[in-house]
C-alpha cells in the first residue's frame, strides 16, 4: 500500500515539475481545455439560473392552475383562421362557473391590458403593469404583503377604487412616505392604496409583482364594458387538491359549452390551458438548451483534448533519453505510465479550473449588473472538474502507454 502511494507521489512530482518547466507550452495546452470546460459550465449555470428563477417565480402556483380563455398556451391543431373566431371568456362566465363547479378551490377572473402610468401629485411613473382581477386572486396567486392587505371581495364586486401596489412602484412613488390611504390617480380616476405587496425580484418575463398594480376588475367593467378590444379575459380555475384532471377538465369544457350553447359534434370555442402543461413546455425549452450547450462545447473539449494528446506526444518525445536513464535504474513500466498520465490530467485540470475561475466571475458581474441572479452551484463545479479529469486521463492514456513500453537502450540512445 505505502508503496503504491510512494509511486503516486513521486509521478506527481515528476509532472508537475515537468508542466513548471515548461510554461509557455503549458499555457498554451490549457486554453482549449479551459474554452471547453468554460463553454459547458457557462451553458449550464446559465440554463440552472434560469431554471431557478422559474421555478421560484412560479413557487405560489399550482400546477393543476387552468387558464381558461380564447388563446391557447402552446400549438393548436385548430387552423388559426377559426381561432380568430373564438369569443372571449365573459364575467358572466365566470360567475356560473364559481357557482356549478365541483372540487374547485377557487375561481378567478382577471383582464390582460396595456400598461399605464401612475400619478401621485406631481410624480409620475409610467410603463406600469396594471392588473385588474377579481378578490379571489390572492388565494390564487398566493401574494404577500409588507404593508396593507388585498381588496376583499365586496370591495371587487363594486369595483371600489382601490389599488394594491407593487414594491419598486410604492418605492418610486412614495419613497420613504407611508402608501396606506394615499390617493394616486390611473386612467384619470382616484384610487386610494390599501396595501404593498413585498418585494420579489424581476419576473420571468419582464414584468414582477414588484412593478405591478392590482385593482377589482369591475371597476374596469364598469368603466369600459365587456367588449373592449383592448382587453383580454381570462378565467383562471384552481382545482381542489388531488382532483382527477381528466375528469375536471371535462366537467369545465362540459358546463362551459351548455353555457354557451356549442352544439354536439362541434368543436370548443375556447382553450382550457393547465399551468403544468405551461410548466412543462419550458422544461422542454431548457432541456433542448442543455444539448445545445453541450454539443457546441463538446466542440471545444475535443480541441482541448487533441492539443493535451499532441503535447503529451511531443513531451515524450523530449524526455525520451529521460526515460531511457530512469528505466535503466529500475523505473517500472508503470512509473512512467503514471508520471505522464498525471502529466496530462493535471494540465487538463488545471484548465478546468481557470475556465470554472472565469465564469464565476462573469456569473458575479453579471448578477450585480443586472436584475438576476446566475448561481455558479456546486455540481457544476464538480462537474466540470470531473470533465476536465477526463479530458487529461483520454487525451494523456496513449502517449502514456507509448512512453512506459519504450526500450530503455533504444530510449537512451534515440535521445543522445
Amino acid at each position: 500500500m505505502f508503496l503504491y502511494l510512494r509511486l503516486l507521489k513521486e509521478s506527481f512530482v515528476f509532472a508537475l515539475h515537468a508542466l513548471t518547466n515548461n510554461k509557455l507550452r503549458t499555457l498554451l495546452s490549457l486554453l482549449g481545455v479551459t474554452i471547453g470546460i468554460f463553454s459547458i459550465i457557462a451553458v449550464l449555470a446559465a440554463v440552472d439560473s434560469l431554471d431557478r428563477k422559474i421555478t421560484k417565480d412560479l413557487s405560489n402556483l399550482d400546477k393543476n392552475t387552468i387558464y381558461l380563455m380564447r388563446f391557447s398556451f402552446g400549438p393548436s391543431e385548430i387552423p388559426q383562421w377559426k381561432r380568430e373566431q373564438f369569443p372571449n371568456v365573459k364575467y358572466d362566465e365566470y360567475v356560473y362557473l364559481k357557482g356549478t363547479l365541483n372540487n374547485t378551490d377557487q375561481v378567478g377572473f382577471q383582464l390582460f391590458v396595456k400598461k399605464e402610468s401612475l400619478k401621485y401629485e406631481e410624480k409620475i411613473i409610467s410603463d406600469i403593469n396594471i392588473v385588474p382581477v377579481s378578490a379571489e386572486f390572492i388565494k390564487i396567486q398566493g401574494l404577500e404583503f409588507d404593508k396593507g392587505r388585498f381588496y376583499n371581495e365586496s370591495e371587487a364586486n363594486s369595483g371600489k377604487a382601490v389599488i394594491v401596489l407593487g414594491a419598486d412602484v410604492s418605492e418610486n412613488l412614495f419613497g420613504v412616505e407611508e402608501p396606506i390611504e394615499k390617493k394616486i390617480r390611473l386612467y384619470g380616476q382616484r384610487f386610494s392604496v390599501i396595501g404593498v405587496l413585498k418585494k420579489k425580484g424581476a419576473g420571468l418575463f419582464g414584468d414582477s409583482n414588484d412593478t405591478s398594480v392590482y385593482l377589482p376588475v369591475n371597476f374596469l367593467r364598469r368603466m369600459y364594458g365587456d367588449n373592449n378590444a383592448g382587453m383580454t379575459p381570462v378565467v383562471i380555475l384552481k382545482p381542489n387538491k388531488g382532483v382527477d384532471m381528466d375528469a375536471y377538465q371535462a366537467e369545465v369544457a362540459s358546463k362551459l359549452r351548455n353555457f354557451r350553447g356549442v352544439k354536439d359534434g362541434e368543436i370548443d370555442n375556447f382553450f382550457i390551458n393547465v399551468f403544468s402543461g405551461f410548466t412543462n413546455l419550458i422544461d422542454g425549452i431548457i432541456g433542448q438548451m442543455n444539448v445545445v450547450g453541450w454539443i457546441i462545447s463538446g466542440f471545444s473539449l475535443l480541441v482541448g483534448g487533441f492539443g493535451i494528446a499532441n503535447i503529451m506526444f511531443v513531451s515524450v518525445k523530449e524526455r525520451t533519453n529521460l526515460i531511457g536513464i530512469q528505466k535503466s535504474l529500475g523505473a517500472k513500466n508503470h512509473f512512467i505510465l503514471f508520471q505522464f498520465l498525471f502529466e496530462s490530467i493535471m494540465l487538463s485540470v488545471f484548465g478546468g479550473l481557470i475556465g470554472l475561475f472565469f465564469v464565476w466571475v462573469i456569473s458575479v458581474v453579471l448578477t450585480r449588473m443586472v436584475d438576476f441572479e446566475f448561481v455558479l452551484g456546486i455540481g457544476n463545479v464538480l462537474l466540470g472538474t470531473g470533465l476536465a479529469a477526463l479530458i487529461g486521463l483520454i487525451s494523456g492514456i496513449i502517449p502514456a502507454i507509448t512512453a512506459s513500453k519504450l526500450d530503455p537502450v533504444e530510449a537512451i540512445r534515440t535521445g543522445m
